[in-house]
């Protein structure tokens, strides 16, 4: 497998659909070689670790980061996270998108207010 291939994956995103639309979307975030980075799961019980509890933190940060944003059921794993986010009625923020860097004069990355930012 080259190095191109390892790291091009095939999106699993409806082509033409607005995710800056509101709803509610069920989301997963895979650790970086699925190390278990986030605790570990004893007697059926996931324990977290430093990690896994600032992962936590950052879940429950993100209404304060994106006022458009409800946060629903949400679960860490040891090498990944589940989480429902609904993206309520309201216009998006202008300007930038979170923690997307500027180049020139125009923003890169996702647009804001969508699932993406």
């Amino acid at each position: 497998m080259t190095a191109i291939d390892r790291y091009h994956r095939r999106s699993i995103r409806l082509r033409g659909y607005d995710y800056a639309r509101a709803g509610a979307y069920f989301i997963t975030l895979c650790t970086h070689d699925r190390s278990d980075l986030f605790g570990r799961i004893t007697n059926g019980i996931m324990e977290l670790n430093a990690c896994g509890e600032a992962a936590q933190r950052c879940w429950d940060a993100l209404p304060e980061h994106f006022p458009l944003v409800e946060l629903d059921a949400f679960q860490i794993m040891p090498n990944h996270v589940h989480g429902v986010v609904v993206i309520t009625d309201g216009n998006p923020p202008l300007g930038t998108t979170h923690a997307s860097p500027l180049r020139g004069s125009r923003p890169h990355g996702p647009m804001a207010g969508s699932l993406g930012a």
